[in-house]
């Protein structure tokens, strides 16, 4: 048997105090003994990397769908791009890495098919449970869904991944008083940063954005000259990448410049002190209201093209139609979903079995539900 103190030394020495220090745990709901060699937040990054939620990221799009080509991100290499942004800012805060990578495979696992908008049409047709939140239900999936183990439901994840997760569901919330864990802080910085530079990127390359249009916008501006420093003129291709990989160094650059200082008043402080002192990671004023401007611009000029809303659109009404379908029969649910009628509202049971579903299986079973008034839909 390894001795697991080394483990808890290794951290003493390469985290900063205010770090979530795996040896400060506050356990998992079913008790398990200690790994030989594993902590407790990299055995909750392996058992993400490992579910089936997880897996079918592969088959969700994050904006544009299969229809708009190939070429875009996928929820999976979205999340991969996210834990790889999370990481290099843990790794220079001197915060807990495996945690933070656990949060950040982790954070987009709720997600229902074919992006906002079939959350859009979910927390429409969910209204009287509540609505649908992504978030809430990536809970749900890694505490009930999930069947990997015999001797509990779900994943077990420690605490404080769950409450991680927990409190992205409740972001209003965290963003005044006790502040969340700094590992949770970097995960939705992180998350912010990649899909604005990666939405970027996708739209160009699908021709529903042009770099003179972007280069309206100041963060764009500023990072066209870090370009043109580094690589003088370039053609289209290579442009759009390098500026793609300039904008998020920009960004991550000057988040660590302006968080290194705010850590300075938590040195010394253990990590739940540090929360309950309110300490934040951020960015500058000036970036902050570059990124705000940049976002506002993508709303309008990406997620709202004409090109995209018939797609999302289309897609939403076979969400619906399979959600109002259901509802009224709900016999035709899988038999686990039908187990859980009996403890959970329809509107609810419905709306979880249609927000596991990748973008292909939604339309499998469309056509399934169309063609077919007897019998179940499949189970994913």
């Amino acid at each position: 048997m390894i001795d697991l103190r080394r483990y808890a030394d290794r951290e003493h020495l390469l985290l900063a105090s205010y770090a979530m220090h795996s040896s400060d745990t506050a356990g998992r709901v079913h008790p398990e003994q200690p790994h030989a060699y594993r902590g407790p937040y990299g055995r909750d990054r392996d058992r993400i990397l490992h579910s089936s939620a997880f897996r079918r990221l592969s088959g969700k799009m994050q904006v544009f769908t299969g229809e708009m080509g190939t070429y875009h991100r996928t929820r999976l290499t979205h999340t991969f791009e996210v834990a790889s942004v999370a990481r290099t800012l843990a790794r220079v805060l001197r915060l807990n890495e495996d945690l933070t990578e656990a949060l950040a495979l982790m954070h987009d696992i709720g997600h229902p098919p074919f992006g906002h908008c079939g959350e859009d049409v979910l927390s429409e047709c969910m209204q009287s449970v509540g609505g649908f939140s992504h978030n809430q239900f990536a809970l749900t999936i890694v505490q009930e869904l999930e069947q990997r183990y015999h001797a509990f439901p779900g994943l077990n994840l420690s605490q404080e991944t769950l409450a991680g997760q927990d409190t992205r569901a409740h972001k209003a919330e965290a963003a005044v008083g006790h502040a969340p864990l700094l590992e949770v802080q970097i995960v939705d910085a992180a998350d912010s940063i990649a899909y604005d530079a990666h939405d970027i990127d996708d739209a160009l390359q699908m021709g529903l954005l042009s770099i003179d249009a972007l280069s309206e916008l100041a963060i764009i501006r500023r990072t066209l000259e870090r370009v043109r420093e580094k690589a003088g003129e370039l053609p289209v291709g290579p442009l759009r990448q390098l500026l793609v990989h300039e904008l998020i160094d920009l960004q991550v650059g000057d988040l660590l410049h302006i968080s290194i200082e705010r850590m300075q008043d938590a040195d010394g402080l253990s990590a739940d002190a540090a929360c309950q002192a309110g300490i934040r990671v951020g960015h500058s004023q000036t970036m902050a209201s570059e990124r705000a401007e940049l976002e506002s611009f993508l709303f309008e000029a990406v997620y709202r093209h004409d090109r995209l809303m018939p797609v999302r659109e289309a897609a939403a009404n076979r969400v619906r139609t399979l959600f109002e379908a259901l509802h009224q029969n709900p016999d035709r649910l899988p038999m686990r979903f039908r187990r859980r009628l009996e403890h959970r509202p329809k509107a609810r049971v419905v709306g979880e079995y249609l927000a596991g579903m990748t973008d292909r299986f939604c339309d499998q079973q469309f056509s399934v539900l169309r063609q077919s008034k007897n019998g179940p839909l499949s189970d994913w």
